[in-house]
């Protein structure tokens, strides 16, 4: 096994399926870039040329609705995003991509991509799997955003930035980039003075510690019933 594949397979688990003789003869060709906090990966209408693949950081995938700045998703170590718009030359970017942190990514142009695709039509059906899941979140977030309190929203994305395969038998997690109430405000679709509101609230009941903008999950099981109860 190669370095390069090893690295690859490491940290990002999309490569782990793919045959490792067609990744070893990909690696060449899969770029590695460096981005500071705050600096735009592509905008909402861009033309779709790469694929990323997330080695270490954050990033904030976001839309606007009119005026109003609404995040779809916090990506994280291991994910990866813009497959949408690579599959088809021609197709424009359907959001904007920011890093929330200093981010490391590994960059797969889109000549490049297709290639992979052709050599492993397994690679069609893993991707197609990925944006399914994702399209089940999406339709997850309009039924809360449709119907529940911004409350049980607001636990319910709080809950859903655990990684669960990092808690084994630990009860409390402390998520690891920084949220400002803000941000949290444009996750789940309410004004930040009712999100500080609700983020107190949930201080007081010690279902949370806030700490530097970290927000530290104290009870997993009881967060888990309150968003069972409120639903």
């Amino acid at each position: 096994m190669s370095i390069l594949r090893s690295k690859l397979q490491a940290a990002i688990p999309f490569f782990r399926e793919i045959n490792g003789d067609l990744l070893d003869r990909m690696a060449p060709y899969i770029g590695q870039k460096t981005y500071k906090k705050g600096q735009l990966l592509f905008l909402e209408g861009d033309e779709g040329d790469e694929l990323f693949f997330i080695v270490s950081g954050s990033v904030s995938i976001y839309s606007f609705d009119k005026s109003k700045k609404v995040i779809l998703a916090i990506l994280r170590d291991g994910d990866y995003f813009g497959e949408m718009a690579i599959m088809k030359p021609g197709l424009m970017r359907s959001a904007t991509a920011e890093c929330m942190t200093q981010t490391r990514l590994y960059v797969l142009r889109q000549k490049d991509f297709q290639l992979l695709i052709e050599n492993d039509r397994n690679i069609a059906f893993q991707l197609l799997e990925y944006t399914m899941d994702r399209l089940r979140v999406a339709n997850q977030q309009i039924y809360d955003l449709t119907f529940l309190s911004v409350k049980s929203r607001i636990l319910k994305r709080l809950h859903s930035m655990v990684k669960m395969d990092q808690l084994r038998y630990e009860n409390e997690y402390t998520i690891p980039i920084k949220i400002t109430h803000q941000q949290l405000a444009e996750m789940v679709g309410a004004v930040r003075e009712t999100v500080s509101k609700v983020l107190q609230e949930l201080a007081e009941e010690e279902l949370i510690v806030i700490q530097d903008k970290q927000i530290h999950l104290k009870d997993l099981m009881e967060l888990r019933k309150k968003i069972e109860d409120e639903q």
